[in-house]
């Protein structure tokens, strides 16, 4: 089955990989979970009701965190959607980390996902980087099982090719809406490689040619992970040289639109045809909310000024 070709949505989403406190199996403390609190409400404020999860962040602590939030808050799981991730494994007792799309890992960690999120249903489940061992047919069929009991809602990938996306669409009965991938001003190589074509080094940038296209043929939803850059652009420290540039002009079409350095970072991206959608990941509730004009900067961006922002992050003229 194909999907058919829409205008997937553009918005602001949430990642909540940053909540939970430390990456290991310590137990959170009532501080996470006041934490957690504070940033879904400074993410209301700015207009986000997508919460993106995976069952690994935090070593499951940022799921159980944001479930705790949503246990004392009522009304609060109707007025957002949630989505999260599995198929990641991390290693140890002996065991590789490693990736596992098999029907009983799918089916356990989205419940595992619902324990923890303190719900019934996630509106989008997404699988967490390609399972080179994916066998299509039981994908389909613990996909297809979950969709039949309610736990999910939609289905999307995370860290995969047009190619990739298309091999599982055609063996799946229900469209994949979400491609998630690492997208910035930084991290260009979506970008770089349209117009590397037909060139000596063709395949340089290390992003598989037509991915951006096949999404909007096909109204897949182009979320980016990582899309404020961890702050390169920010001026909140002294850039390195290559930045130097890139940031200096940030601020000034900071100035220039009457906004937030974040707004311009996240506008430059949104700006695209592609429509993608930025998955922000501060949990500072002042950032979070500088994130907010995003789409009205993104509307207003002049081609100049996009391609100035290309070239000055890129340190050099495009070919």
């Amino acid at each position: 089955m194909t999907n058919q070709a829409t205008h997937s949505p553009q918005r602001l989403i949430y990642g909540c990989m940053g909540l939970g406190g430390s990456w290991d199996t310590s137990p959170y403390g009532a501080a996470d979970v006041e934490q957690a609190a504070a940033v879904i409400e400074a993410a209301l404020a700015a207009g986000i009701t997508l919460f993106d999860h995976a069952d690994i962040y935090r070593m499951g602590k940022a799921e159980a965190v944001f479930g705790e939030v949503l246990a004392a808050t009522p009304g609060l799981r109707e007025k957002i959607q949630v989505q999260s991730k599995c198929g990641i494994r991390h290693g140890g007792n002996g065991l590789p980390g490693r990736y596992d799309f098999s029907r009983e890992n799918i089916l356990a960690r989205v419940d595992h996902s619902l324990r923890s999120l303190r719900t019934d249903h996630l509106d989008t489940l997404l699988l967490h980087r390609p399972d080179p061992l994916m066998d299509v047919a039981e994908v389909a069929g613990a996909v297809r099982d979950l969709l039949a009991d309610g736990k999910i809602r939609a289905l999307g990938v995370s860290n995969m090719s047009g190619v990739q996306i298309a091999y599982l669409q055609d063996n799946l009965e229900t469209p994949i809406v979400v491609n998630q991938l690492e997208m910035s001003l930084a991290k260009r190589a979506w970008v770089e490689s349209t117009v590397l074509v037909n060139r000596d080094d063709d395949g340089a940038a290390g992003f598989p040619h037509g991915t951006l296209e096949h999404a909007a043929a096909n109204g897949i939803e182009l979320q980016a992970y990582g899309s404020l850059a961890q702050g390169r652009y920010a001026g909140q420290n002294q850039p390195a040289p290559a930045d130097a540039a890139a940031t200096a002009l940030v601020a000034e079409l900071a100035a220039g639109y009457e906004t937030s350095v974040e707004a311009v970072v996240l506008g430059w991206l949104m700006r695209h045809p592609a429509r993608i959608s930025p998955v922000i990941g501060t949990t500072n509730p002042a950032r979070i909310a500088a994130c907010a004009d995003a789409p009205r900067v993104a509307a207003a961006m002049s081609r100049t000024d996009w391609y100035g922002l290309w070239v000055a992050a890129r340190g050099a003229d495009l070919p």
